[in-house]
């Protein structure tokens, strides 16, 4: 059982506190997973809005919540956790020995969580003036968004920043997709079922799509968003997590040390691309004005304000990873904004059967394949070929089991990834956050793809509501393969 803890959220009043880890712990609270004692403490800037502040969280529950789960009970009991503070993260001022004598009135054994919500040019700042004001403990741990700078120098001297004033196992790196528990289910279904132990490989896996679409346009991030971009955003963390957890060997124990050395391990055996390979592997896009659902929206410059800009909206790449496992699988990795549908899925394809038994009469024999969909319904699919039931002749066709999980486990327990990585990282369990190691390699695969593209090329345009460039297409056609857009059946 967890024991009480303290949570200070920086940036508490900011859009990823009200919309995500506000309502992540109102939720372990109505499931009870909020040990009774526990402090939430978010930070606003200015004393007017710490006097506001419980009312716009109770707004912002409300909000973005989901149907039948905000009650006046539970957030009247809910409240109660709150403590808000004013703390100015980048101003050594009294305000911090107000927040050192709060939590100063609990134990020094009492865990505490920093979760830095705020942009990652400020965590150094940050992690300064808590230690110069003596607020990290033995038991302290500070939780870190991504993405974590901008290319590898920068992310390497931010992390060499906090890592003055944490110890590496005290600094918890999240990404969100990690915490999801379909994702988690991942590892599940390849360590503990030998149906997919023993069909895990080169010998009889063609292709791997990683997908991650949007329906969304920029929201209200249009100036971190076109700095970073769809593949700093995107690519090299979320998509390149769930790579490493598709592609990664059995861990010896599943514990964190264990997975992220074999995560690494992955990342880097990457082949490299650089220079002309970039060109040859990758597809980089921007949306403009198009039908998304029955609405015209407008284009990324449009939404930017802008007269022009080269960010990227939407990648597709073709990786390969060069050890004994997957030597000749291609992956491909896609993420894109304002797609026709909101999707991400793992889509696992098979290799076609050695003999074909059946004449050409009974139909195309298409290969089996396995479709982990992560949102918006978590499910799991396997599709394989069987005789038609509705007629004496031999006939095949494609069926599909279909194991929703969003149906089998129903709202008395929700799903969010931030729960539980909060929770996690309260508990002191590093297993689903990210080791620097892990940034600093991905960074070095990423890193050459962004120097190919400021010296050379624009995005292909798409338009809003489609599923990105043409040449995303013919990326696959090379290879004789095409984008399993399921979204079309979200």
């Amino acid at each position: 059982m967890l024991n009480p803890f303290d949570i200070v959220i920086f940036g508490g009043g900011g859009d990823l506190a009200l919309r995500k880890l506000l309502p992540a712990m109102y939720r372990a609270y109505q499931e009870g997973n909020l040990p009774e004692g526990t402090r939430i403490l978010p930070t606003v800037r200015e004393p007017a809005k710490q006097e506001e502040y419980v009312e716009m969280a109770n707004q912002a529950l409300q909000a973005h919540l989901g149907q039948g789960e905000y009650n006046k009970k539970d957030w009247q009991a809910f409240s109660a956790y709150l403590v808000p503070v004013v703390i100015n993260v980048t101003e050594e001022d009294n305000h911090w020995d107000t927040l050192k004598s709060i939590l100063d009135t609990e134990a020094e054994d009492r865990s505490r969580v920093f979760y830095l919500s705020l942009p990652p040019a400020v965590y150094g700042r940050c992690c300064e003036i808590l230690s110069i004001k003596g607020l990290i403990t033995e038991t302290s741990r500070v939780v870190v968004e991504k993405p974590i700078g901008y290319c590898g120098k920068s992310a390497e001297e931010i992390n060499s920043k906090i890592a003055q004033y944490f110890e590496e196992n005290q600094i918890f790196r999240i990404d969100h997709y990690l915490g999801k528990e379909t994702v988690q289910n991942l590892m599940a279904l390849r360590f503990s079922n030998s149906l997919f132990e023993n069909m895990w490989d080169a010998k009889v896996i063609d292709n791997i799509q990683i997908s991650i679409s949007e329906t969304v346009g920029l929201e209200s991030r249009a100036g971190f968003y076109d700095k970073a971009g769809a593949l700093r955003d995107m690519i090299q963390n979320h998509l390149l997590q769930l790579l490493c957890l598709v592609a990664m060997e059995s861990p010896h124990k599943l514990n964190a040390n264990s997975i992220r050395a074999e995560k690494l391990k992955v990342l880097e055996a990457l082949r490299p691309l650089i220079d002309d390979n970039v060109d040859k592997n990758i597809v980089r896009g921007q949306y403009v004005p198009g039908d998304l659902a029955g609405k015209l929206v407008p284009g990324y410059l449009e939404e930017l304000g802008e007269g022009s800009s080269k960010t990227e909206t939407f990648v597709a790449i073709r990786a390969h990873i060069d050890n004994w496992r997957w030597a000749g699988v291609p992956f491909y990795l896609r993420t894109g904004k304002r797609m026709k549908k909101r999707c991400a899925e793992i889509v696992v394809e098979y290799k076609k059967v050695s003999h074909n038994v059946y004449g050409e009469g009974v139909g195309p024999i298409q290969p089996n394949r396995l479709v982990i969909r992560l949102q918006p319904e978590e499910s799991i699919q396997l599709t394989l070929m069987s005789k038609r039931m509705d007629n004496l002749e031999m006939q095949l066709e494609p069926v599909t089991l279909n194991i929703e999980l969003s149906q089998k486990y129903t709202n008395t327990y929700y799903s969010d990834a931030y729960k539980r990585l909060m929770l996690d990282a309260a508990a002191n369990n590093p297993s689903l956050f990210i080791h620097r190691d892990e940034v600093r390699q991905a960074w070095q695969w990423i890193d050459p793809i962004i120097e190919r593209w400021q010296k050379k090329g624009s995005p292909a345009l798409y338009r809003a509501g489609s599923w990105g460039p043409d040449d995303a297409d013919e990326l696959l056609q090379e290879n004789n393969h095409v984008w399993f857009n399921a979204g079309e059946k979200c």
